[in-house]
């Protein structure tokens, strides 16, 4: 295979995260050269649905002229400034305002990051910050799911579930724990319920934490539903169960709405959904429309407290970043959120969810297709050898990447994550008549990804 003259650049002087890199020196790189709506194109002009919305983020789609002009404003009336030291500025303080009216946790403050693994970092931090300024100085283990994805610094890769994250990186770090991921399809024993599944979950989330002392542990992560994980969606009851644990034992929960924040699930935040009361929660993605990096978490009042007699005790907040609330970020976020509220973005995906969950469901019936799970807009498909069995492909016969590169000739971006699944999420604009035309391209790679899995013998 010829590389073009992109492609040559590309491979020769970029390392790409979450990439087969000896794979990518052979294939290459696509390399998109202009969006629109829901879609883009590459350098030959070929166009694509975006059906992963980017990396889970594109809400708004791509090319909103209103996102343009509002970064294109900020830059001129002030491109930079920060918020150390007692500084700031107005799209800042106007954010955190409209996040704090938004968010179903308890707000006292915002504070900004410039992504979801920062934002997820910082968690960490004030967990270990607010146990020792409260004298729990033991308090201080952070329990997250196998499968879970909360980001890729050393702290956040170590909360994330995934081995691959892990092997050779000498992670996961200490005071980590990793309990049980909720997928019904894969985990549940023979005849088991959702509901009673989930009680199972709960009683092994418990005594995880009897097991190592509740005065050692002091918070819980999850993503309302698990992404790069594979789209698990939570059983019914879950996170309801979940929750009386950690209040019984006084552990923080912490939802990670990374993904699931700002419409994609029907409801402004994941956790509204599943009826999640978070302590703190983490944002970015949607919150731009990817636009602009930004991240942001909450701060609860006793948290705020704290971390205001800490100051009185060190004369400082020693903690924040460069781009913590960069104006240009802030500016566009505003504008994003203006804009979901001006066009209701969340009952629009109320409106076209049906759809996309009806075309979902109907691929259970395709022979490579072990289950669909999904809600709102956002869905997995995950690949099976044999659907009675449930057996998996060995993940050496690249079974969803095969699937992701035919679809990508087809005309779907689409993304292949844990355990042979296919997660689609597409920008929050889309329409019906756009969903089903995804679907259809979708089911165009499948027949062709099953026809190559026969004429290869993988089901042997």
């Amino acid at each position: 295979m010829t590389l073009s003259n992109f492609a040559m650049r590309d491979v020769e002087t970029i390392l790409h995260p979450a990439t087969n890199l000896a794979l990518h020196r052979t294939t290459g790189p696509l390399v998109t050269d202009r969006a629109e709506g829901i879609y883009v194109w590459d350098t030959d002009g070929k166009r694509y649905i975006e059906g992963l919305a980017g990396l889970w983020c594109t809400g708004l789609g791509y090319g909103n002229q209103e996102l343009v002009e509002a970064a294109r404003e900020q830059m001129s009336k002030l491109s930079f400034t920060h918020l150390f030291g007692g500084r700031s500025h107005e799209p800042a303080i106007a954010l955190a305002e409209k996040l704090k009216e938004l968010v179903p946790a308890p707000a006292s403050k915002i504070f900004f990051t410039s992504s979801g693994s920062e934002a997820n970092d910082t968690q960490i931090k004030l967990a270990w910050y607010y146990n020792n300024a409260r004298g729990l100085t033991k308090k201080k283990k952070i329990i997250s799911r196998m499968r879970a994805y909360h980001g890729v610094t050393i702290a956040t890769a170590s909360l994330t579930g995934l081995p691959v994250f892990h092997t050779d990186f000498d992670l996961p770090m200490a005071r980590v724990l990793h309990t049980d991921c909720p997928h019904h399809y894969r985990g549940a024993e023979p005849g088991e319920t959702e509901e009673e599944f989930a009680t199972r979950l709960a009683n092994s989330l418990d005594e995880m934490i009897e097991r190592e002392g509740p005065d050692t542990v002091a918070a819980f992560i999850a993503e309302p539903v698990m992404g790069a994980g594979g789209v698990v969606v939570p059983p019914r009851t879950y996170f309801e169960k979940i929750q009386a644990v950690l209040r019984r034992h006084d552990v923080a929960m912490i939802a990670d709405e990374v993904i699931c924040g700002f419409g994609r699930t029907g409801n402004w935040f994941g956790s509204q959904t599943y009826g999640i009361m978070p302590d703190t929660m983490t944002m970015a993605k949607a919150i731009t429309s990817a636009y602009m990096p930004l991240g942001a978490v909450t701060v609860s009042e006793p948290v705020y407290q704290a971390l205001l007699d800490e100051s009185r005790k060190l004369g400082v907040f020693a903690h924040g970043f460069t781009y913590s609330g960069h104006p240009v970020s802030c500016a566009v976020a505003v504008k994003t959120l203006e804009i979901y509220e001006r066009i209701d973005i969340v009952r629009h995906v109320q409106r076209v969810a049906p759809v996309f969950q009806m075309r979902l469901e109907a691929l259970r019936d395709h022979p490579l297709v072990g289950e669909t799970r999904g809600v709102g807009l956002i869905g997995g498909v995950e690949l099976v050898k044999d659907k009675a069995g449930k057996q998996s492909f060995d993940a050496r016969q690249g079974v969803g990447s095969k699937l992701v590169a035919l679809a990508q000739e087809e005309g779907l971006i689409c993304r292949a994550v844990a355990g042979d699944t296919i997660a689609l999420c597409p920008p929050l604009i889309i329409d019906g008549a756009e969903i089903n035309q995804m679907f259809d391209t979708f089911v165009r790679a499948l027949e062709r990804v099953e026809a190559w899995v026969t004429s290869e013998g993988l089901r042997g």
